[in-house]
């Protein structure tokens, strides 16, 4: 997928675990005032805005919570409006984006984005990869994976990684890590791993 990263500041959606992949539709209840006005002005204007994730490492008190220095850039696809002014939606995510916070004469925060620049594995490598990921990700579903041969290994990684339940510490780690063969590598360790007790 081919985005444009907008050059104008965009909103920013802070969410604990709120990581938005590229390709994901992400289903998003907004109830809050300041969340609400941000909506509303999204939909007089392309609809885009960018997810973050809270770091985990965050001290609880921080005002505003830092998030992760990379998130998801989404476009809103669908949205009703309920009668108290809540939002039910769905964002597409549409790639990762660096992103640093600026002022915003908003109640809501705004982030100037960059793009995310990933390392793609070597051919050879992203084969194999492609094929452990694929099979990974199949064994956890119960309809076959509906993506062509050609799926990139990014892809996949992302679609595994998103099946696995894994805890916010991996998904930070595997979502910021811009090596897709190391990101693979990470979350088909993940899959590997026999599940914690308890």
């Amino acid at each position: 997928m081919d985005v444009s990263i907008p050059n104008a500041p965009i909103p920013l959606f802070p969410l604990p675990g709120g990581f938005l992949f590229p390709h994901q539709m992400l289903p998003l209840h907004v109830f809050e005032p300041r969340y609400r006005q941000m909506v509303g002005d999204l939909l007089d204007g392309p609809g885009r805005l960018v997810i973050g994730a809270l770091r985990t490492d965050r001290a609880h008190d921080e005002d505003p919570p830092p998030v992760l220095s990379v998130a998801g850039l989404g476009e809103i696809v669908r949205h009703e409006r309920q009668n108290d002014g809540r939002y039910h939606m769905l964002v597409l995510g549409l790639c990762r984006v660096r992103i640093d916070e600026v002022p915003s004469p908003h109640p809501y925060r705004l982030v100037k984005c960059s793009p995310f620049v990933e390392i793609a594995a070597p051919t050879t490598e992203a084969l194999d990869l492609s094929r452990d990921l694929r099979a990974a990700t199949s064994s956890r579903l119960k309809q076959p994976l509906p993506l062509p041969d050609s799926a990139s290994p990014s892809l996949l990684a992302d679609l595994l990684l998103q099946t696995l339940g894994a805890p916010t510490s991996l998904l930070e780690r595997a979502f910021v890590e811009p090596s897709v063969a190391r990101r693979a590598r990470l979350v088909l360790a993940a899959a590997a791993a026999p599940p914690a007790d308890g």
